[in-house]
């Protein structure tokens, strides 16, 4: 069968290459000198189509594909100069027609032309002509996107352009919830895209544009069409289904307006079929448009989060989950120089999660096996309201709210297998974990530019966040020796309350002074200050229902934290030639301070931080870039505190208080290379950081459980990361790519006393190709094989998967989906196999409002996934459940 796919696909693909001639040539202006970035398009003179289109390379050269015997008007356009048509016959052979470009013209004359380019590019924008890549099954702006060359829109809706991440979406350039690109891929409809702009080397401010290093900066802009401004467009979905036991439903009405003046978003979604707009993942990783302002500083102060380790689903791979969302996204320009703009988003859900699990201690060879059944309840909120002031060039105000509200709740019912030295004991483990976390993120920002030479910026980001989790776990087996604890329980319930604030604020200056044209000084003054308070209380429930407290303080924390440092940084940009140098040192001042036991801790030091980056732009659209930096990297105050803490039924933690900070050697290389003459994109990247004096773990096992304490380690952790990606379109209708990633890391930690140095490499291999026809099926197929190499271990993953998408009878769109997964061990004692079918037909008439369709996910209905982890001490090999076949019937009802 294979096979036959094989030579079917190669033998359609002969034969669509057959019925065709190739266009080429150079394009020049009038003393001969090539014209890179021209534009060149072939309009078919019978159907009025265009059947081709090109853009010149950086030796003038396009080159078309057309159809033999047939006449075409070839329109040519360079921005600056006057346009050009030419009329040409093709025969039944290749074509060479070199084009002179007429002297000086008006430069609007070619803006209409770019307008109809599929692809067009001017200075750092990219701009994608939505309609030239649709083929009638597309749905939302993820399906428009997937079809662009150089785009990427991975599992977690995250938007890749080039290799980097794009970091806002905006539509109609206007903030389309700020933070995440997900909402806005997943819902915005397709039909209402007319172009998709990238903006690279993004700045948000335009008077810092260009005094920065920007290229890892990248925000795409949605263009409606015309239809769609000042009037309210959207959809009204609702279905019904079954699955094997039960039924299924989903609502979800979208509404959308925008005008010049404001616009404004409404999301809903409501459904049991396993829809998660927003998954708890997702919320805890919402930055709400909040940057890292202190990434240059020198200094690595984060703040973790006490998340207790609640499950986190892969995607929406889960046994049951039920959803109810809301979010509504606004902008409104009140004048000239005021905006204001703010979202908010509800979610509610509860899914049910069942794990299989076998984790290996590598030093001993114990072993834990688990079969779990958690359900869990996620009320999730997010509110931002932005303002920014801009009455003139030379003045801004901004000013940035983000609170984050949740409560979570998680129990377990799980069966526990422990092997120690080949002995097995089996128990039964019931465990709560709950929390209502708290965060108010704000910004204030000020720039101004006094003169073209001078200019000044004034950032200011105050986090506090109030975390309460709790944990209980309930057992038959006493697994550790606590102080105060009362043994000889028919079941030990271990409990433990945790309540740590935080109050951090960061604030810096920074004066820019431009040398000459192409270079300038940057002066930064900034402080980072943060205070903490980690309280935890450890207690028994005895089998009589009394409460035992242990009141020892080994069993319990009030401890506070307090970090500052204050610095001066000096930067230095020139641009000389094709090179871009940015060198540069900051020197800290760094106050700690821990209070703890009835005592208080401290340490005082200075230190000098250099960094580099370097640019070199051999080409238009090809960069190599170098970065360096040299960063202290400090814990925050869950690794100080020295009282224990419960991180599970088999793991006690307690802090260090005489921990010291770390230091980073990170080096960085990326190369990037973009052809629009035949749509080909190249990027590669490698990262190798070296950390001295990392905070590591001292671990005792007692069978399976573990006591571990964090020290500083005098021997360096290393870690070798890269990807490279090749990618190209070719003959106007298909598009493949080729990528490769590894991340090659080694640990060095104390395990029962005795130094263990541990490695991982982890690599993963992408091959895909497909078409994009307008009138024929399109198909995707292509291969990856992921592998995961352990200390004494090795997982691998193969995984073929394919898509056929068609629309058919100007009405009818099929889309269907295959992914095969063969997961299994170095030594096979792990094998297994499954794969998971889609499959969904939609029928709209044209130009109607109506939308009926059915779906069907599982078709197969395989029941689990395989994965695997690594934790420095073990090894882990998991098998969750996932959603049965469901069979669903929906309408959709366009406004």
């Amino acid at each position: 069968m294979n096979r036959i796919l094989f030579v079917f696909f190669f033998l359609f693909t002969f034969i669509c290459f057959s019925q065709s001639v190739r266009l080429d040539g150079f394009i020049q202006d009038e003393q001969k000198n090539p014209l890179e970035m021209a534009n060149i398009m072939a309009i078919n003179n019978g159907t009025k189509a265009m059947d081709s289109y090109g853009i010149t390379n950086d030796k003038g050269k396009f080159q078309l594909t057309l159809k033999p015997n047939t006449a075409y008007t070839i329109k040519v356009s360079y921005l600056g100069m006057k346009s050009k048509e030419i009329t040409i016959s093709t025969k039944a052979e290749n074509m060479t027609q070199n084009i002179v470009m007429d002297g000086a013209g008006i430069e609007l004359e070619g803006v209409e032309i770019v307008r109809e380019m599929p692809v067009s590019i001017k200075g750092d924008t990219i701009v994608y002509n939505a309609d030239s890549f649709k083929s009638g099954t597309e749905k939302k702006l993820e399906d428009v996107l997937k079809k662009l060359p150089g785009v990427e829109v991975n599992a977690d809706g995250e938007i890749e352009v080039e290799g980097k991440k794009v970091s806002k979406l905006m539509v109609e350039g206007k903030d389309f919830f700020d933070g995440d690109t997900k909402l806005g891929v997943k819902n915005i409809p397709a039909d209402a895209i007319d172009k998709v702009q990238v903006l690279r080397n993004y700045n948000e401010v335009s008077a810092l544009k260009g005094l920065e290093n920007d290229q890892d900066n990248v925000a795409m802009n949605i263009k409606l069409k015309e239809g769609k401004k000042n009037f309210w467009f959207g959809d009204v979905t609702a279905g019904i289904g079954v699955a094997e036991l039960d039924s299924r439903y989903i609502i979800n009405p979208k509404l959308f307006y925008y005008s010049p003046k404001y616009s404004i978003n409404l999301i809903t979604n409501f459904n049991n079929i396993g829809e998660l707009p927003l998954t708890a993942q997702d919320y805890f990783k919402f930055t709400g448009g909040f940057k890292n302002m202190m990434k240059k500083g020198g200094s690595n102060f984060n703040v973790s989060s006490n998340d207790l380790g609640i499950s986190l689903l892969r995607n929406n791979r889960a046994k049951e989950i039920e959803t109810k969302f809301g979010a509504t996204n606004f902008a409104y320009s009140v004048n000239k120089a005021w905006n204001i703009s703010g979202f908010g988003i509800l979610s509610t859900s509860k899914t049910d999660l069942e794990t299989k699990s076998q984790t290996t201690i590598l030093d001993s060879g114990d072993q834990q096996k688990r079969d779990e059944m958690t359900h869990q309840k996620n009320n999730l909120g997010l509110f931002k309201l932005s303002s920014t002031y801009k009455p003139s060039d030379k003045f801004q105000f901004d000013y940035d709210i983000l609170t984050k509200l949740s409560k979570q709740n998680e129990d377990t019912d799980l069966l526990r297998e422990s092997v120690v030295d080949n002995v097995s004991a089996v128990e039964t483990i019931l465990t709560q974990k709950k929390q209502d976390p708290t965060s108010i993120n704000q910004n204030l920002s000020l720039y101004y530019t006094q003169s073209s030479k001078n200019i000044f910026a004034f950032e200011m980001q105050h986090l506090y966040q109030d975390e309460n989790p709790f944990y209980n776990a309930n057992l038959r087996t006493q697994p550790f020796d606590l102080s105060g604890y009362i043994s000889g329980q028919n079941r030990n319930d271990l409990n433990q309350n945790r309540f740590v604030k935080t109050n951090k604020l960061d604030a810096k200056m920074d004066y820019y002074y431009m040398v000459t044209p192409k270079s300038n000084i940057n002066i930064t003054l900034g402080n980072t200050y943060s205070y903490q308070n980690f309280n935890s209380h450890i207690f028994q429930m005895l089998d009589n229902g009394d409460r035992n407290d242990l009141t020892d303080a080994e069993n319990n924390n009030d401890v506070d934290y307090r970090f500052n440092d204050a610095f001066l940084g000096f930067h230095y940009k020139i641009l000389t030639g094709k090179f871009t140098f940015t060198p540069g040192v900051s020197l800290h001042t760094y106050q700690m301070a821990n209070g703890q036991l009835g005592s208080d801790y401290s340490q005082n030091f200075v230190k000098v931080l250099p960094d580099f980056f370097a640019l070199y732009q051999i080409k238009k659209s090809e960069t190599l870039t170098y970065n360096f930096s040299l960063t202290n990297d400090f814990t925050d105050i869950n690794q100080l505190a020295s009282g224990y803490v419960l991180s599970d039924y088999s793991s006690l933690f307690r802090g260090n208080r005489f921990l010291e900070n770390a230091t980073s050697q990170v080096h960085s290389l990326r190369y990037f290379k973009y052809n629009m003459f035949n749509f080909e994109n190249i990027f590669a990247n490698a990262t190798y950081t070296r950390k001295v004096d990392a905070i590591k773990t001292k671990a005792n096992f007692d069978g399976i459980n573990q006591s571990s304490v964090p020290y500083n380690s005098n021997l360096a952790d290393e870690t070798f990361s890269g990807m490279g990606n090749y990618g190209r379109s070719f003959l106007k209708n298909y598009k493949a790519s080729a990528n490769a990633s590894f991340n090659w890391s080694k640990f060095n930690n104390i395990q029962n006393n005795q130094l263990a140095t541990t490695e991982s490499f982890v690599q993963s291999y992408t091959v895909r190709a497909s078409t994009n026809y307008k009138n024929l099926p399109n198909i995707e197929f292509g291969y990856n094989l992921l592998i995961n190499k352990y200390s004494g271990s090795t997982f691998y993953t193969d995984k073929p998967f394919a898509r056929l998408d068609y629309y058919f009878l100007d009405s009818f769109s099929f889309v269907s989906e295959y992914e095969f997964y063969h997961y299994y061990n170095g030594d096979k004692t792990v094998d297994n196999e499954y794969d998971f079918l889609s499959a969904s037909l939609v029928y709209q008439k044209k130009n109607s409002k109506w939308e009926y369709k059915v779906s069907a996910t599982n078709l197969l209905n395989t029941t689990y996934l395989n994965d695997d982890s690594f934790s420095q001490f073990s090894t882990r090999v998991s098998q969750y459940t996932v959603q049965p076949r469901y069979i669903i019937f929906s309408m959709k009802y366009n406004l």
